[in-house]
């Protein structure tokens, strides 16, 4: 055994502790390609082994990266990989499919380096005989020149005496990753944001913060973000409130209601300036059957007092009111801000059929006011869809089936805390294929948009607390780990992101390229190269499992792409 190991491992592996990293082509990456304007990631896996010249049990050591590529420094970024405590990895019943079911630590945070004393170098902190694993990420330039971009990785230790090295490369295809047109929404709760970093609510400070969680999203792919109109009424146990988030001010007149959209506007503009293109405005009744209306506040007669929350009716006549004289002037709004076509609203999450009635109630008294933006909604049960009374479904991926048979157009999908049997999820006791094959599945059944409700949630289960989220990651006790954020809220106030959201990037990508080669050749092309070397049909629920499948077809994809460029430009 060496004093200094060095391995370089592909993306897709999460070495758990006292895991060696094989050395087959399951996890190990020399060479690999992207395209240009991708991010593309390996990791680096790096062991100090402790003998009796060593003297103390830990080493320091400076990791240095060399290219010949000029301004590597300004789109190459490297991240530790931390374990964090699962008390929940999986809920009783699983498939075979899962890294671990049993509690302990897993991998998932990516937090930054030390930085080395020149540049491209970083300092590493290394624990006798225990791998620690480091996140290499490019962000290939959209004018990068085609070809390989070597890298010469060299480790040493601190005093200088040890020292190992590896050497990778990325071929960048000479295309261009096309824009993301995939409606991809990730929850945002601004409230959390507040709560964890204990500023107020639409405070400068508040606004800053949301500011840079919103960036890391979208620089991982997020384009639609949910807009609290009102406090969302989601994750809230009845009776109960979150911390009021608010952007549409309300007053309380004399003969009816007055609204100003000032911080609403704010909040567009602020998001819009981030690359963000789509909104959905926040639940207009209570999730899981719209029986009320959200904790809405105003001013009457001076003072601020809530009007509307658990105790309103929803289908009651004051709060019809509110909302005939709420929705045209928020409508129009919209449309003077140039939203047209990019804003959607939603009545009640997850309804059932049970609710069926009372959600056709609610969404008869917005309807009217709503024109051409469409009403969207959580709904997997496809009998409740038959009725017609969710227009735009949005069905769970275990749930999808009869949507797809019944050929729905422009289909969603989502998943949650309730979709870890067979299909694709982010739970950290997941291996990151099941979390990256959801791209390809998006492809193949032409899925326009897809929705996951956990990017910074940082209570407990409705909503009854708070947590810490580098210590519980499963809503205390409520859900797998992981199922409920995405990004961690890092000491600095900046989001620091998960292997999990990485992946998912990594997934949006795939699906992108796809697209790419479908535009160059056709469809059957394309649906072929992902077939050629399977047994049966990918569906949601049925797909590969391993790693190697999945970056194999990726780089087939790549290299077809890379012919496919070269015939045009040479016919041309």
């Amino acid at each position: 055994m060496e004093q200094l190991e060095l391995r370089c491992i592909n993306s897709l592996v999460k070495l758990l502790p006292g895991q060696d990293p094989e050395t087959g082509p399951e996890m190990a990456v020399g060479h690999w390609s992207a395209l240009r304007g991708e991010k593309t990631a390996i990791q680096l896996a790096v062991r100090w082994n402790w003998t009796e010249q060593s003297g103390w049990y830990r080493s320091m050591a400076n990791l240095k990266i060399q290219s010949p590529v000029a301004g590597l420094a300004q789109y190459l970024s490297i991240r530790r990989v931390m374990t964090v405590p699962v008390r929940m990895p999986a809920y009783p019943r699983y498939d075979d499919h899962y890294l671990t079911v049993e509690p302990g630590l897993l991998p998932d945070l990516l937090t930054s380096l030390e930085a080395g004393p020149e540049p491209l170098s970083w300092i590493l902190r290394l624990p006798d005989r225990q791998w620690q694993v480091f996140w290499l990420e490019i962000d290939v330039p959209a004018n990068q020149d085609g070809g390989p971009l070597p890298l010469h990785l060299l480790v040493e230790a601190e005093n200088g005496a040890l020292a190992v090295s590896a050497s990778v490369t990325l071929d960048v295809i000479p295309a261009s990753l096309p824009r993301q047109e995939l409606r991809r929404t990730e929850w945002f709760y601004a409230d959390c944001l507040a709560d964890y970093y204990r500023v107020p609510v639409f405070s400068e400070d508040h606004w800053q913060i949301m500011a840079d969680f919103i960036r890391m999203a979208v620089d991982h792919g997020v384009n639609m973000l949910l807009t609290p109109l009102f406090t969302p009424p989601l994750d809230t146990a009845v009776g109960k409130e979150r911390t009021t988030v608010q952007l549409v001010s309300v007053y309380r007149t004399g003969d009816g209601w007055r609204f100003d959209f000032n911080l609403l506007k704010r909040w567009i503009d602020l998001a819009g300036s981030l690359g963000v293109r789509f909104f959905e405005m926040s639940h207009l009744y209570t999730q899981w059957g719209a029986h009320a209306a959200p904790k809405i506040l105003a001013e009457v007669e001076g003072e601020l007092r809530q009007v509307f929350g658990w105790e309103t009716d929803a289908a009651g006549e004051e709060y019809r009111g509110f909302l005939a004289a709420l929705l045209p002037e928020l409508t129009a709004r919209l449309r003077e801000w140039g939203l047209d076509g990019r804003c959607y609203f939603h009545v009640s999450d997850e309804p059932g059929k049970q609710h069926l009635r009372q959600y056709q109630i609610c969404k008869d008294q917005i309807k009217p006011y709503l024109g051409d933006f469409p009403i969207i909604d959580a709904l997997s049960d496809f009998d409740f869809y038959e009725t017609g009374a969710v227009e735009k479904p949005i069905p769970a991926n275990n749930h999808i089936e009869p949507f797809l048979e019944a050929k729905v157009a422009n289909l969603w999908t989502y998943y949650c805390c309730g979709q870890y049997l067979d299909v694709s999820n982010l739970f950290m006791a997941m291996p990151s294929s099941r979390n990256r094959i959801l791209g390809i599945q998006l492809y193949l059944y032409e899925i326009e948009g897809f929705l996951h409700w956990g990017y910074n949630f940082y209570n407990n289960q409705t909503s009854l607390g708070r947590i810490n989220p580098y210590l519980v990651n499963d809503a205390d006790g409520a859900f797998p780990a992981g199922d409920a954020f995405l990004v961690y809220p890092g000491a600095d106030r900046q989001p620091e992101p998960s292997i999990r959201l990485k992946v998912f990037q990594e997934g949006l990508s795939d699906l992108r390229a796809l697209l790419l080669l479908e535009s160059l050749t056709s469809r059957q092309v394309v649906v072929d190269l992902i077939n050629q070397d399977l047994t049966e049909p990918i569906t949601f629920s049925r797909y590969p499992h391993q790693a190697a499948w999945i970056l194999s077809l990726r780089e087939r994809i790549n290299q077809a792409i890379a012919g496919a460029v070269t015939c045009k430009s040479q016919s041309s």
